[in-house]
Parts: C-alpha cells; structure tokens; sequence
C-alpha cells in the first residue's frame, strides 16, 4: 500500500504548517520511535538476522523505487535500501533523512534541502545535488510524478552547490516538505532503468539478493544516520496475512508486519509473541466515482450511500473490535482533526429519501470491486452489500487479483474498496487524492470550493487562517466527497518476543527497522 499508491505510507503524528516551519532546521524531529512492548529493555546488541515477513503478491512486484509499489513487502525492501528527503517522525510527522534540514522562501514557492553531510552510495560515491536532481526529476517524470511532488515541474529543480537542491512550486505551499516523506529515493544521476534492480542506494541496509518477491538485505556500514545494530534482513514475501501470521507462529519468522486482528486474537495467550497494536493506522474506505456518467455523480446518492453504512457494525465484525469509526474525512491522526464536525450515523430513512429524490435506479444490480490485499478488505465490501440491501440497493461484490485490481480498476472504477496509511495528515490525502488536478484522485473528485480550501490550507503559516481553511476543507470533503471512511483499522503487528526497539509508528512507518536489535 499508498503514495506513489502504497507509498502514500504511514504514520502516526501531525504538524500544521506553522509546526513544519518551526522545524525547519530538523534538529528537533525524532524519525526512529520505538515499540514500547519491551522494546526498550537492556542495551541494544549487534549482530543477528531478523527475518521479516510482509505482504505482496508475485503478479505486483517492482523493482523500481520511482515504480507504484501496491506490495508492502517491495516497499520495505526498497525503503531500506533507498534513502527518502524525509520520513515520518514521532515528534513532528515529517522528520529529517537523506535531507538533514530545509527552509522555504518568505512566499513559501521556494524551498532549499540540504543534504546530510557523509552521505554516500553503496559503492562509496559520495551523494551530491545532482544526483538529489537527477532523481527528483526522474519521479516527476512517472505517471505518478504530479502526485508525488505536486507543484513542482521538472525544470523548477535545481541544485545550489554539490549540497543544495532547490525547488520552486508553482504555488505557495506550506506543507511540502510533507509531500517528500515517501517516494523521493535517490538513486545515481544517470543510472539506467535496465539497471535498477542493482543500483546502489544510500540506506542502512544494501541488498545481498531478491528472488521472487523475497530479499536479503545486510547491514551498510558506510550509513551517515545513527548505528545499524542488526547483521541482515531477510524478507519474505507472503499473500495472505494468514500464512504470514503462521509462519511467525511456527518460529519461521520474527517479525509479521500487518497481521491483522484475527493473528491478533490468536496469539494474545501466547508469551513468546508480541502483539503491537498499532491505533489509527489504515483507512479502509469506499471508493464512489464522482465523474459524469457514474451511479454515484449525485452527491445525494453519495450521501445516501454514507447514511447505509452501519459504521459500528463495521469494525465490530470487519475489525474483530480491532479499529474505531471513522466520519469520512481521511487523515484521522492529524491534530487539526475536525472532531468538531458530527459523527454521521446510519439513517436509512434519509437514504432512502435521498435516493428516490436523485433517481437512483433500484432496480439494478451495482458491482463493489474489492480485492484481498489486507485482512478484512474483501470482508468490509461483503458486510456492506448486506447492509445496502435493508435501504433496498443490490450490490454483488467482485473480487479482484491484487495485479488486476490496481491495473483496472483503482482510479477509474465506479465502486470499489480501498486503503490507506499515512492518516497523519488531512493536508496529506487532500493533494494526493481529492484535490482535481491530484494524480491519485481515486473518485475523479473535481470540486472547486475543495480546491479553494486546499490553496487556503497550504499557502498560509498563519495558524488562526490554515485552521479555518483546514475546517472548511474537512467540512467539504464530508459532506460531498466521494469518499465513504466507515473506520479505521488498528495496524496489528506480530514479534518474537527477542525482538527490540520495532519502530512505534503507525501504517508504513514499520518500515524503519534500522534500529532494532536482537536479544
């Protein structure tokens, strides 16, 4: 998962944009939290081999970190391997990384990263601006490129000095060093794409071997960042967070990321596993394509949709408890929240009254496409059909295979599941996801008053107006999106009980393993 589609990661606390300003010089930003489940008992031993299991299917695998990673296991590995501008933070949600602080210009267009000092390739080469540039332009280049530096052309990326690399949006925005935190890689100026899957990055971890979806990553000693205690990883690629959670079970593996609730139930007894829970971490919404010509152009049969869903009987049953409801608006960690804005409830009555007033045809038979990437996606789309049909809407659910479903059916369906991680930032999901010119803009969502909104929220540092302007955009992205988030998912992972210091950060923030230790 997340963006890039998975990129769009994962993690647990927010800043607004006065916050990002205020850490600018990165000193204060923490990007290693650690587990507290015995995490941080005794000093950290080096050596070992932590064998880490994660998600994927064979048919989504890539090698590209500039690529759409829909495998949380290609991920791990690449972010292990890659260095990214910045990461998620425990303290501030956008921590320093291969950038080791930044500063925008007074009109926040301008901003300035600087690179941190010994950085170097895996080979020894030192990392300059040009290879920042080389990369940057080579991710604003993928299809995806809009999504990922959103603002930012290709030729407004520059480098100043061998340590500098400037970037200059096409619109003030107080939040773009956000924006960095997931798929800006750096990889070497020139590198070629038939080389990739070899090519040198700058993280802890260099690749040893991949075969089908499974690596072996051994410890960089040339890392700048702080000490790697481990020797390698070896990652394991599984297809269903059953098979994974056995195999953590069995003693195959140590660490079983995403389990989920049901491995969750099945091992609390057990006293050689830990169990981290991790609160607010996925959203598992339904995806209403908003475009001319969809079922779900009418923002009342949208509405109508949000008022069938009963949201508590969805993480009862979908969640096993494990998650909380949700009230449509996507970014539930952010501290600017609007937890002000009613919790909508189940209404069929209004639902009902809803859809005979937009003409909606009751007659026909809508198809739900979902697919099995997570625990208890395909499940949600089936519980909801069945409580679809009490306002007397017929839904049949279609599954999909992972490969097939992001080909053909993410961004352009009229009906279907997602998911996502990163739920940190409302600001976050609006530019990747909702605002019109978003290159994830999953519902096809085209709503000027949002896009105000959203302008509103990141051209200002002004705390008292990015709140107002960050209350109106939730406020539209509730009531007309087309967006139905019943719940968030807890992220459940699963330890031997050896395991220390596993990063405490909520949705793809798992991913930095580089300090945990074995004892």
């Amino acid at each position: 998962m997340s963006v890039t589609r998975r990129q769009l990661l994962w993690a647990g606390t927010g800043i607004g944009a006065a916050g990002i300003l205020a850490a600018c010089s990165g000193g204060g930003a923490d990007s290693k939290g650690a587990a507290t489940s015995g995490a941080e008992a005794g000093k950290p031993r080096a050596g070992g081999t932590l064998r880490v299991g994660a998600l994927g299917h064979a048919s989504a695998i890539t090698r590209d970190p500039h690529g759409t990673q829909a495998n949380e296991s290609d991920y791990l590995v690449i972010a292990l391997v890659f260095d990214t501008l910045t990461v998620p933070g425990a303290k501030a949600n956008t921590a320093p990384r291969l950038a080791t602080s930044w500063e925008p210009s007074a009109d926040l267009k301008t901003w300035k990263f600087r690179i941190a000092k010994g950085a170097v390739f895996h080979d020894g080469t030192p990392v300059t601006a040009d290879d920042v540039v080389w990369s940057l332009k080579r991710l604003r280049g993928t299809p995806s490129g809009a999504a990922r530096l959103p603002g930012i052309q290709a030729k407004n990326i520059s480098a100043e000095g061998t340590d500098t690399v400037v970037l200059v949006s096409d619109y003030a925005n107080a939040d773009f060093p956000l924006m960095t935190r997931f798929s800006s890689f750096v990889l070497k100026k020139g590198t070629k794409d038939a080389d990739i899957a070899k090519a040198p990055g700058t993280g802890p971890f260099k690749l040893d071997w991949f075969r089908g979806g499974n690596a072996r990553l051994v410890r960089n000693d040339q890392w700048y960042g702080p000490a790697v205690h481990l020797d390698a990883i070896e990652v394991t690629m599984f297809e269903t967070p059953q098979a994974m959670a056995n195999a953590l079970l069995a003693g195959q593996i140590d660490l079983a990321s995403n389990a989920g609730a049901v491995a969750a139930r099945t091992a609390a007894s057990r006293k050689d596993v830990q169990v981290l829970r991790r609160p607010n971490d996925m959203a598992m919404p339904i995806v209403m394509r908003t475009a001319k010509g969809s079922p779900f152009a009418d923002e009342r049969v949208r509405e109508a949709m949000r008022l069938v869903v009963d949201r508590e009987a969805m993480v009862k049953q979908v969640l096993s408890g494990y998650g909380t409801v949700a009230n449509d608006i996507l970014g539930t960690g952010d501290p600017d929240y609007a937890k002000d804005i009613p919790q909508r409830k189940r209404d069929l009555a209004k639902a009902k009254r809803l859809l005979r007033d937009a003409g909606f045809d009751l007659s026909k038979t809508y198809e739900l496409v979902t697919t099995e990437d997570i625990s208890g996606l395909a499940d949600s789309a089936t519980l909801f059909a069945n409580q679809a049909r009490e306002a007397g809407i017929k839904i049949k659910v279609v599954k999909q295979e992972s490969g097939a479903f992001w080909e053909k059916t993410w961004k352009s369906g009229d009906f279907y599941t997602s998911y996502w991680g990163t739920n940190d930032s409302v600001v976050f999901f609006a530019s990747k996801t909702m605002v019109s010119e978003a290159g994830q803009n999953e519902a096809d969502w085209d709503d000027a008053g949002f896009d105000a909104a959203y302008r509103k929220v990141i051209g200002s540092s002004d705390p008292k107006k990015r709140a107002a302007a960050l209350k109106e955009l939730q406020q539209i992205e509730h009531d007309r999106s087309g967006y139905l988030l019943w719940g968030m998912a807890d992220g459940i992972d699963l330890a031997a009980s050896k395991v220390r210091n596993l990063p405490k950060l909520p949705g793809y923030g798992r991913v930095q393993l580089e300090g945990v230790w074995l004892r």
